[in-house]
């Protein structure tokens, strides 16, 4: 009879421990879709192209000017995004909001490694 429990035992204690183990502490967090890779929840979206965008002025990957222009598409989708929660945000508000994050993130890739404002 003891010879059963402790396996159990062991059982319990990897089951209860195992969800940890899956959890990413590195990135934020995402859903995978089959056959799409994963997918940001906007606010992660958001925050992300904001990070990006910053983190180009600061290494001089972006000039001031590429960044302003960035920051103005990236204000437009915000704006945009505000008149779709208004009335509930349909799947197909949200596709449009993800073509067009997926655009803005394409611009500012393109923008910071087009080597048109490297320093030295």
């Amino acid at each position: 009879m003891r010879k059963l429990i402790v396996p159990a035992i062991v059982l319990a204690a990897v089951s209860v421990a195992a969800p940890s183990f899956a959890q990413s502490y590195h990135r934020p967090p995402a859903v995978q879709h089959a056959g799409y890779g994963s997918w940001q929840s906007i606010n992660a979206r958001q925050a992300n192209l904001d990070r990006r965008i910053d983190q180009g002025v600061r290494n001089g990957q972006l000039s001031r000017r590429e960044a302003t222009r960035l920051r103005g598409e990236f204000s437009s989708i915000l704006r945009l995004e505000a008149n779709y929660r208004r009335g509930g945000l349909t799947a197909w508000e949200r596709a449009d909001l993800d073509r067009r994050f997926d655009r803005l993130s394409a611009q500012v890739r393109s923008e910071r490694n087009d080597r048109d404002n490297r320093r030295g």
